[in-house]
């Protein structure tokens, strides 16, 4: 299964995007054992429409463009559910299982994600209940996707 990351909002050079890529670049070392690669980033600016229906419209029409009509969506957002890490994992491990080729998370911009995203997303998921920066919220989706490797690789990272 090919997973990706679609994020509205660039990340600049600095620390959170080379986090960003040390956790994607292990996913890529662990994933082909477990039958997941890809792990890449699509990025796009943030609208600059007038107001905030018509952003949250505006980017949902780059993040709908960025998907295949076979990708299966997650999308994350303060009010979606939490999982613990398990879960996650067991998640993305039921998704490939039942013959899922691709799957993409969805990181909204300031406004969130429009009604349309959300809908078009198989699950939503939330980190927290707390408002995060798309660059930590990137940061800790990469680390999860590598723990989620590690978890079904049976890697030691994560612990229990």
């Amino acid at each position: 299964m090919h997973l990706s990351i679609i994020a509205v909002g660039r990340m600049k050079s600095g620390p959170e995007r080379e986090l960003v890529e040390r956790y994607l670049t292990r996913c890529r070392g662990v994933g082909p054992a477990i039958a997941l690669q890809g792990f890449e980033v699509s990025e796009f600016a943030e609208s600059r429409k007038a107001n905030a229906a018509l952003r949250k419209s505006d980017e949902a029409k780059f993040i709908t463009g960025a998907l295949d009509a076979n990708t299966s969506l997650i999308a994350l957002d303060e009010t979606g559910s939490s999982l613990t890490s398990e879960k996650f994992a067991n998640n993305i491990a039921r998704l490939r299982d039942d013959g899922v080729s691709h799957l993409s998370f969805v990181i909204g911009g300031p406004d969130g994600l429009d009604y349309s995203v959300r809908t078009r997303a198989a699950q939503v998921l939330s980190f927290s209940p707390l408002t995060w920066p798309h660059q930590l919220v990137r940061i800790m989706l990469a680390e999860q996707l590598y723990r989620a490797a590690t978890i079904l690789s049976g890697h030691p990272y994560h612990r229990s």
